[in-house]
């Protein structure tokens, strides 16, 4: 398990009622084990309910009575935001007010941690991207979550214990295929077993994206709460690893750890103007004020991811 943090006991905050939404997803699921260890003794709130029911969310806000809840829940790719517009806003934007609002009515003192995405800030410029760069979405999916970002800051002037988190692209096992390091690996691991001849189809692979593992996201998020009292309402942190990969790149490792000869068919459209050609985090102000750095080598991520691969293709739940 990554590390947390550290800090001084007097700092250190231990909630005891953890509210997590979107816990049966990727990120969910790995976080639930990463909350378990920070905090053996808090009962986690995971039961799902539907953002979209004002009725729902004030219930589950108001029996649960949490004192930190951290937000996951949302509609997560811009695959499937196209298909429901109405859906995605209604979900990232105004299912997230919902919620904030709930827990200002019922447990003002509750720590809320939304999970932003650093797809808000749009294309960079080369340089790492820091906290006060100015939003600038280029998709449907980074609209909704920069405006559910920007609503949810102006709701800390009225009270709300809210922490914006930025988190950049990061993989681990038990991601879909729908992302593009799995989507490698289960390929490769298809080829493995014999299952697929050995091309491999891809998309763009001359992008640069700030990978992390989803461990180590995770363990940032539970920093945000153990060290909670040090961080101001409204706080944005960028979580990301400040190290650029090529997505080309990450293929050669795959299949050299992998041991795959393959080849590599490009299906890449040319590049649209929604499209980020680079993207690197600049995540020094969560590393000062949390004391967090990843603790997981990349070589290991992907290790991992593999692994996973490997065993869904043996039990034919690649699909």
């Amino acid at each position: 398990m990554p590390g947390i943090g550290r800090g001084s006991a007097a700092d250190m905050v231990s909630p005891a009622r953890i509210l997590v939404t979107g816990a049966d997803g990727f990120v969910g699921r790995h976080l639930q084990a990463t909350l378990e260890h920070a905090f053996p003794r808090a009962l986690l709130l995971v039961d799902p309910f539907d953002l979209r029911d004002a009725t729902a969310v004030e219930a589950a806000v108001a029996a649960g009575r949490p004192d930190a809840c951290i937000h996951l829940a949302a509609i997560a790719t811009l695959a499937a935001a196209r298909l429901d517009e109405a859906r995605c806003w209604d979900v990232n934007l105004h299912g997230t007010l919902r919620l904030a609002n709930a827990i200002l009515r019922h447990v003002p003192a509750c720590q809320m941690l939304f999970v932003s995405s650093a797809d808000a800030y749009g294309g960079g410029t080369g340089a790492p991207i820091n906290e006060q760069v100015p939003l600038a979405p280029r998709n449907l999916y980074a609209a909704t979550k920069a405006a559910a970002d920007l609503a949810l800051g102006a709701l800390a002037g009225e009270g709300l214990r809210i922490v914006r988190l930025r988190p950049f692209n990061h993989t681990g096992p038990g991601q879909s295929a729908d992302l593009v390091i799995p989507a490698f690996a289960r390929q490769i691991a298809r080829i493995a077993a014999g299952r697929q001849a050995p091309v491999l189809e891809v998309g763009q692979l001359e992008t640069w994206r700030d990978f992390l593992d989803v461990r180590d996201v995770c363990s940032a998020y539970a920093s945000c709460l153990r060290r909670s009292e040090a961080l101001s309402p409204g706080e944005v942190l960028n979580i990301g690893s400040g190290k650029p990969r090529r997505i080309g790149d990450v293929l050669r490792e795959l299949l050299d750890l992998a041991g795959i000869e393959a080849e590599v068919h490009s299906t890449a459209p040319r590049p649209r103007p929604e499209d980020v050609e680079y993207s690197c985090a600049d995540a020094s102000r969560v590393r000062a004020l949390l004391d967090w750095i990843p603790a997981l080598a990349w070589e290991r991520t992907l290790v991992d991811v593999l692994a996973d691969w490997h065993g869904r293709v043996a039990a034919g739940a690649d699909a």
